[in-house]
């Protein structure tokens, strides 16, 4: 079964009971507008009561990025108080949609910024080698919070802090996420997304029960420093973020190049 809207691919193998969702705009390198992440929001609560699908891969159409993070174009309005802070991003993962179903990521170039919604939200990622991971937020004058706090609950303390520190000066290879356990398999160019499937199939073959309990037995283990943490990322976004002009600014002056480790 295939479905889905917009700029999100929705296929299901019924004889499996694996869904592959795939984020459908490889022009914008898979950046996501304010529809997509709606899209991505509806599609984990329909997950949820949809018995044929037991387990999901996400992933990015084309080569060149798995996700790119918030599309750069969209505008979202903020009140005008450092207490509220609307990020249209906050509900696009599976666990903020209470879907306990395992998800695995299948990453395929580019994946940077907002993209750690997703990944964070994973039980784990799959990356073919040339894929890289970055977090551009503080070259741009932004908070990395969100994306640093879902990070930290995967990578060791000194690899998320110079990922986040360093921005777009940096991007970690596949090899290296593997070496540091973001990433638990590194394919061959192109077999990401096969190797993703595949160890999705089997874990869909199990069952559901246990399955599904397992999957929330290992969030309960960081549940509560992780939902402590979030709870205070509105604010640290609020008082540490540029003005959006001044954003914009160091973005048209971005720094050509970056290192690869």
């Amino acid at each position: 079964m295939s479905g889905g809207g917009g700029h999100l691919r929705v296929s299901t193998d019924k004889d499996t009971g694996v869904a592959v969702l795939t984020l459908d705009r490889p022009e914008k390198l898979n950046a996501i507008d304010l529809d997509t992440a709606a899209e991505l929001t509806s599609a984990w609560r329909e997950f949820r009561f949809d018995d044929s699908v037991r387990a999901v891969v996400v992933t990015g159409a084309g080569a060149r990025a798995f996700c790119t993070g918030i599309d750069r174009d969209v505008v979202v309005p903020q009140p005008n108080s450092p207490y509220m802070v609307d990020d249209p991003l906050v509900a696009i993962g599976p666990k903020a949609n209470d879907l306990w179903k395992p998800v695995i990521a299948a990453v395929n170039g580019i994946a940077c910024g907002g993209a750690f919604y997703l990944l964070g939200e994973a039980e784990f990622i799959v990356a073919d080698e040339a894929a890289t991971f970055f977090d551009p937020h503080t070259t741009y004058g932004m908070v990395s919070a969100y994306e640093s706090i879902y990070m930290a609950q995967r990578m060791p303390f000194g690899e998320v802090a110079r990922m986040a520190l360093m921005g777009t000066a940096e991007r970690i290879s596949a090899r290296r996420a593997y070496e540091v356990g973001l990433v638990s398999e590194v394919t061959a160019p192109g077999g990401v997304l096969a190797a993703a499937v595949d160890c999705a199939a089997v874990i869909a073959s199990y069952p559901v029960e246990a399955v599904q309990g397992t999957v929330r037995a290992l969030w309960l283990a960081k549940e509560a420093a992780r939902a402590q943490a979030l709870a205070h990322a509105p604010q640290l976004v609020s008082m540490g973020n540029l003005p959006g002009e001044r954003q914009a600014g160091l973005f048209m002056a971005r720094r050509p190049g970056f290192r690869l480790r």
